[in-house]
């Protein structure tokens, strides 16, 4: 079956919903996407952009842009809450010297995937809402406007809280995993170096790297909490509240800490891997799908890999139903391994029994002094894992 001409609804203006787009477009889709919000934009936050998902880049044109917008990640650097040096250096250039690793400014990767999007001919419709959707023999979308839109193929990139998830996996609840984050950009008043820094704390852990060529620097900090409500990540909190959760944080995140004046907060919660990712004319895309906690960076990779494939086994399928079914197939397990191996990475980086956490820094200096080139290639199923050769490898 060739998807020429198939008329494809795509809700979710996001990362996912936008690569999908540009995917199927590319393989003749007749493709609309329909956005809730008002424009296309993203809030100041950062991205890393693993070579899995530079790979999807690549393969729909946009590396360079990407590489143009991106600083490009000479390492990363494990480091205790107090004590000065590193614990742990993974030396990218010098171990993984043929890979991009990318950090870029979730905006900048919004606008040139929406460029890229409009330019291949897709329609971008605002102000969007979906109320229902209606998966009879043609899909219909009941819009909060009234609008009844119809295609032959609803794809559903709306995120974790997405209304096509719930209409296919009904009843599901997820579960607070306990712990919070903040997210912020600040001015890189300290000279931080091309790298991603993760200072580990008793029950807590900051990850800072720099954005647009240097000026600017993502933070990302996790804590653990008992209580919380709100599922999200655009409540507001009060930066006094970030610095004092943060207060024996020495070095760069203190520095950076106090330069904090706008933060937004939100509770983690671990949801299940979708079980039923499509039915006959609608299909499930990142984090609808399988929403990951952030301890890996691979949000948007993994969104970035499901539109590629989701592309690939449409336009190969024999009908639309089996590319579904193909697709699903092909991601379910690897997007549970990768989910497994971020919620894994949290207490590792949360030890608070002293003489524990001193050992597990110790093990991890010595491994990194002894191994080097095993210590950075332990996720090589991940990061060089590219789903635009599978069929050809």
């Amino acid at each position: 079956m060739s998807i020429r001409d198939q008329k494809i609804v795509v809700v979710g203006a996001g990362i996912g919903g936008l690569s999908a787009a540009l995917a199927l477009r590319q393989r003749g889709a007749d493709v609309t996407v329909l956005e809730q919000a008002a424009a296309i934009s993203e809030v100041g936050a950062g991205l890393q952009i693993s070579p899995n998902g530079v790979a999807v880049m690549r393969a729909l044109g946009l590396a360079d842009e990407l590489i143009a917008a991106a600083v490009k990640a000479r390492a990363v650097s494990l480091r205790d809450y107090r004590r000065p040096g590193e614990v742990l250096r993974l030396d990218l250039e010098t171990y993984a010297p043929d890979l991009s690793y990318c950090f870029v400014h979730r905006a900048d990767l919004i606008t040139i995937l929406a460029d890229a999007v409009r330019a291949s001919g897709v329609t971008i419709r605002l102000l969007q809402r979906l109320d229902s959707v209606d998966l009879d023999e043609q899909v219909v979308l009941n819009m909060g406007n009234g609008a009844r839109i119809r295609g032959d193929l609803v794809v559903g990139a709306d995120g974790m809280h997405s209304r096509l998830r719930s209409h296919l996996n009904p009843a599901e609840q997820p579960f607070f995993t306990g712990q919070v984050a903040w997210r912020t950009t600040v001015a890189n008043s300290i000279d931080m170096p091309p790298e991603a820094q993760l200072y580990m704390g008793p029950g807590r852990h900051l990850v800072c790297y720099p954005l647009r060529d240097g000026h600017l620097v993502n933070i990302v900090a996790v804590e653990e909490r008992k209580n919380w409500t709100a599922e999200g990540w655009n409540h507001q909190d009060r930066p006094e509240t970030l610095r004092r959760a943060f207060a024996e944080f020495r070095g760069a995140p203190k520095a950076l800490l106090d330069q904090v004046s706008e933060v937004n907060l939100w509770g983690l919660f671990r949801h299940k891997v979708a079980e039923r990712w499509h039915s006959a004319n609608a299909v499930l895309l990142g984090d609808a799908a399988h929403p990951t906690l952030p301890f890996l960076a691979q949000g948007a990779n993994m969104a970035l890999e499901d539109a590629w494939v989701l592309g690939d086994e449409l336009a190969r399928a024999d009908s639309l139903e089996s590319g579904l079914a193909l697709y699903q197939a092909r991601r379910h397990a690897r997007a549970k391994r990768v989910i497994a191996a971020a919620n894994g990475n949290a207490w590792k980086y949360h030890l608070r029994f002293p003489p524990l956490r001193g050992a597990a820094h110790l093990a991890l200096h010595l491994a990194g002094r002894v191994v080097p080139a095993r210590m950075v290639g332990q996720f090589d199923w991940l990061y060089r894992h590219d789903v635009t050769q599978e069929r050809a490898a």
